[in-house]
């Protein structure tokens, strides 16, 4: 066997010519793996929590979670906390939808006066970010919602940031289907431009998540579905990336194929446990581009929008754009979005129409008017979205304002 010829460093092999040129043409990219130990599912949430707790060798646990979920007696927060026992070391119970900084920087002063060495976040996807910028708050002593801005991705101390080696974690049960425990993503609210940054950082992905279907009873029908939907949206604009790749094309599709059948069961038979375990289960597929590292589209970006500043529902923003950027997108990426029909078993469908009877039959809204939308916001709503990567990186190139509002009317 004749060994292979090797240039001096920096050069190709003889054959090749020059390394560089040899790999012209191939798809390059970098697949993030999560800072995740382990996901427990399937099992009930009191005695997953405390398993992972005592495996965890944690004594002073800090839990999170809402008003609304406090007020429930058999509901999941309740029986984390009784599973916990005497490990269990204050509870905060006041964070509110889309993550307020100012909630955030309460949380942490509860934990930092309980001395935490875990925090267990029970709740949706504001619960769950809102305690992973908490982590933050504890490893660098922030104390103030101004003390986050050096921590934006542009900020000065976000390149740099270090967590403790042990520095403080947190395990996830999530309530709704937003998948916000599968990413190291924390969505926080500034109010003082009342707009929604987001906080990236490797360590915020929980470090253990726990998937239990009765978590999910006592979310009400809409919350439930309006979130399954952002899911959705995650498979959607996931696969639709130029950056995709096989990896994550396979956990696009699989999820958006498990949520197409998932959602419309738990609608049929609300009280299914396995249809509700399949739905996270697609949602933990349907999320899977996203925690490796690619970006979303111009639904996701425009969303933030909405929510941050015109108080729509997170997971309505993804109901009533979704299905407006696929068809806007479909100029550009149609042949792709066949796999999306097929996936949603009706390949001879349009993508865009199938999402949108999908969203329909779980009587979500589909129009910006029906979430109060007017068409005056348009303007403001357009600016504002350009400030926002994902809509910069939409696969159909959005040029400008002018374009979102394009965007806009077909949702209106």
């Amino acid at each position: 066997m004749v060994p292979p010829q090797h240039g001096r460093p920096g050069q190709g092999s003889r054959e090749g010519g020059n390394m560089r040129d040899s790999h012209a043409g191939l798809k390059a990219g970098t697949f993030t793996i999560q800072a995740q130990e382990r996901i427990v599912f399937g099992k009930p949430a009191g005695q997953a929590v405390a398993d992972e707790v005592a495996r965890l060798g944690a004594g002073r646990v800090f839990m999170t979670s809402t008003r609304s979920l406090s007020q429930l007696p058999d509901g999941p927060l309740q029986e984390v906390v009784a599973a916990l026992g005497a490990r269990h070391a204050g509870t905060f119970t006041q964070i509110r939808a889309h993550s307020p900084r100012e909630d955030v920087i309460a949380g942490a002063r509860l934990a930092r006066a309980a001395r935490a060495d875990l925090l267990v976040a029970v709740g949706g996807g504001s619960v769950i970010d809102a305690t992973k910028a908490m982590q933050l708050c504890l490893w660098e002593g922030l104390d103030s919602p101004e003390a986050l801005d050096p921590y934006l991705p542009t900020g000065a101390k976000a390149a740099g940031l270090k967590p403790p080696h042990d520095g403080i974690r947190q395990i996830s049960v999530s309530t709704t289907l937003s998948a916000s425990e599968f990413t190291p993503v924390a969505g926080i609210t500034d109010s003082r431009s009342n707009s929604k940054q987001l906080f990236i950082y490797r360590p915020f992905a929980p470090q253990v998540v726990v998937l239990d279907p009765a978590a999910t009873l006592h979310t009400p029908d809409w919350l439930l579905y309006c979130t399954g939907v952002r899911a959705v949206d995650h498979a959607v604009e996931g696969y639709c990336n130029p950056a995709a790749h096989p990896a994550t094309e396979a956990q696009s599709l699989q999820g958006l194929a498990l949520l197409a059948k998932a959602l419309p069961a738990i609608k049929a038979e609300p009280r299914s446990l396995r249809a509700r375990l399949d739905a996270q289960f697609g949602i933990w597929q349907a999320v899977g581009a996203f925690a490796a590292g690619l970006s979303f589209g111009a639904s996701h970006g425009i969303g933030y929008v909405l929510g941050a500043t015109y108080g729509v529902a997170h997971g309505h923003t993804s109901c009533v754009m979704l299905p407006a950027v696929m068809r806007w997108n479909a100029a550009e990426n149609g042949e792709r979005q066949k796999a999306l029909s097929a996936a949603m078993g009706r390949p001879e469908r349009p993508a865009a129409d199938l999402v949108r009877e999908l969203i329909q039959g779980l009587d979500q809204p589909v129009t910006l008017r029906a979430v109060n939308i007017r068409r005056e916001n348009f303007d403001d709503i357009a600016t504002r979205a350009m400030n926002y990567d994902p809509v910069k990186q939409n696969p159909r190139k959005v040029r400008g304002p002018a374009d979102v509002k394009e965007i806009l009317e077909i949702a209106w």
